[in-house]
């Protein structure tokens, strides 16, 4: 085994990522679990926050749907740009606000162990969506999970509802909505245990690709952080989120279909679930399949190119 030149104090790895308290808590997850594969002191790493377009307030509080403003890449855009310029060492991000392309020069293939992928049903007075009222709003950011509340009950009034664990809980008390929704994830490394929330089963909604995973990026030609972060990197999670991602990138990588997607493993097996859907949620098409787990990749090309055949021309007419 070649010997890693090993950060230190006094030349620390510098870690990118999101200002966020969840982006943060992410960050220091990573130089946690480096810090103990090395047997190194905290402080040999530093945590270096980057704005990102994503993180603008005005934009957050304009409730508007992330396709309008810019996809996936308003929260990547200027942390890939400190990581191709030297400036950071590793990038920590969120897997589900990931673009399926990274930039050329990037390699994004360390994953942390995945946590809860369910999505959490948000209200003060409520726990589940059955309780909802005709008509009631419901507030939520995401074009998924709008299509997926919208085609089990069409009758729902469904408000944009952007920002962080913090501000979409401020709106819920300030009664923009009824309900809201977040992922599981998100709150259990918030260790949020006050929050109302009630997980909702996958079998009730499909979580969003990658959801629940957080994904270390960095630069193709750095073979030392290659080799650090082989130290935490998580197979298991590496393998489901190959299925997934090969399932949504032969879809549409962007924000602006909704799709839902989820592998799990049992065994050597893995199972792959999957979810297109309008986003007025009046049709959603799925499949279920299993293979082998070498073959995830190709299980989720291959089921992404069945539900583009069965929604036919014009399913996706909307996105034009």
């Amino acid at each position: 085994m070649t010997q890693i030149d090993l950060p230190s104090p006094a030349s620390p790895l510098k870690i990118g990522t999101r200002g966020s308290p969840l982006a943060l808590a992410q960050a220091y997850e990573t130089r946690a679990r480096l810090a103990a594969a090395f047997d190194l002191p905290d402080d040999a790493f530093e945590i270096v926050v980057i704005k990102t377009t994503g993180d603008n307030q005005a934009l957050i509080a304009a409730d508007k749907p992330l396709k309008e403003l810019g996809g996936k890449g308003l929260f990547t855009k200027e942390i890939e740009e400190d990581l191709l310029s030297g400036a950071i060492d590793i990038a920590v991000h969120s897997m589900k606000d990931m673009p399926v392309q990274q930039p050329e020069g990037l390699m994004l293939d360390t994953y942390l162990p995945r946590e809860d992928v369910r999505d959490a049903f948000i209200s003060p007075s409520l726990t589940s969506i059955h309780d909802l009222a005709k008509g009631a709003v419901v507030g939520t950011s995401s074009l998924r999970r709008r299509a997926q509340l919208l085609h089990r009950r069409p009758d729902l009034n469904v408000v944009q509802f952007r920002g962080n664990v913090q501000t979409r809980l401020r709106k819920l008390s300030e009664g923009v909505a009824e309900c809201t929704f977040l992922a599981m994830a998100g709150l259990n490394r918030l260790a949020m245990a006050d929050v109302p929330a009630n997980a909702i089963e996958t079998n009730d909604m499909l979580p969003a690709v990658a959801q629940g995973a957080i994904g270390i990026e960095r630069r193709t030609s750095d073979s030392r952080a290659a080799d650090m972060l082989a130290a935490i990197h998580d197979q298991q999670t590496g393998q489901r989120l190959a299925a997934e991602r090969a399932f949504l990138a032969a879809l549409d990588g962007s924000c602006e279909t909704p799709i839902a997607g989820l592998a799990e493993l049992d065994g050597t097996t893995l199972r792959l679930r999957g979810e297109v859907l309008r986003p007025d949620g009046s049709e959603a098409i799925s499949d279920d399949q299993s293979c082998p787990i070498e073959d995830g990749a190709e299980l989720g090309r291959a089921m992404a190119a069945k539900l583009l055949d069965q929604a036919g021309e014009g399913f996706f007419d909307w996105k034009r």
